[in-house]
């Protein structure tokens, strides 16, 4: 996506999502605090913050994988196009197909390049082979994967490359048609050319899908995201034990953040100061 038309998609923004004043716990420990964030449609949305700020936390609590961890919870709110996703009416299965996840390694299943991406559609009650042929074509053509695998789709998913893999599982979670797409440090596994084809494969998905991806890369988060949250790490001493949580410190228009941070702990972030 050319520069000016990525400019373009800037000029709306229609809330999709909003945390409201998330805490996230694992048992007793909060792992987070307090988190008030926006998500806009059709934007990347980027996580940043040194290791152990409760960034992934936040992504699996936002699509209720959180809650399969035993003892893991969410106080507060999570608004989807009106909905609360914790009230107890809301299904967590269909939480999970309209917001998907793409994780940090690539994880395709142990089975074809085919099956990898039609598992989800079956499970969905999809079984007509002509249904299941346009539904995995459109999603690798939507990854971008298409073209380099359309002639070898019973060969297995595992035998692909490092970046080929991490296609196919976007492919396999576009295929049951979410509404948003989490991204756990889904290029930290790969290679730059494989880093570079996924950064433009988000500028690709982001003309239909809402994009939240978490990074330690400032200059990923720099070139691809819209927006910017910036997590830190505060620490106390509670009855001579150190306690340690996360906590979202800035959050603005990516350019914003990144050139001119509101906050001082921010620029230090950022220049590597730290983290």
């Amino acid at each position: 996506m050319a520069i000016e038309d990525r400019a373009a998609l800037k000029t709306d923004t229609d809330l999709v999502m909003e945390l409201r004043d998330c805490s996230f716990f694992y048992g007793a420990l909060r792992a987070v605090a307090k988190v008030s964030l926006p998500i806009y449609k059709n934007r990347i949305t980027a996580l940043i913050g040194p290791s152990g700020c409760g960034k992934s936390t936040v992504l699996r609590g936002i699509n209720r994988m959180l809650e399969l961890t035993p003892g893991a919870r969410v106080e507060g709110e999570i608004i989807y196009r009106g909905m609360n996703l914790y009230d107890e009416k809301v299904d967590p299965v269909e939480v999970r197909r309209r917001i998907g996840m793409v994780f940090q390694k690539p994880n395709p299943f142990p089975k074809s390049i085919f099956d990898n991406v039609a598992y989800g559609p079956r499970l969905l009650g999809v079984k007509k082979k002509d249904a299941l042929d346009e539904i995995v074509e459109r999603s690798l053509r939507g990854a971008a994967l298409w073209d380099e695998v359309s002639g070898d789709l019973n060969k297995s998913g595992l035998a692909l490359s490092g970046g080929q893999q991490q296609r196919l599982c976007i492919a396999r979670a576009i295929a049951v048609e979410p509404d948003v797409i989490l991204m756990d440090e889904p290029c930290s596994a790969l290679d730059p050319i494989a880093t570079q084809r996924i950064e433009e494969l988000m500028w690709e998905l982001q003309r239909d899908y809402t994009i939240v991806i978490v990074t330690h890369n400032m200059q990923q988060a720099q070139r691809a995201s819209d927006f910017t949250a910036f997590f830190n790490i505060r620490k106390k001493i509670e009855n001579g034990h150190e306690l340690r949580w996360g906590e979202l410190v800035e959050y603005s228009n990516t350019q914003e953040v990144f050139e001119s941070p509101a906050l001082q702990e921010t620029a230090d972030y950022i220049a590597g100061r730290f983290g």
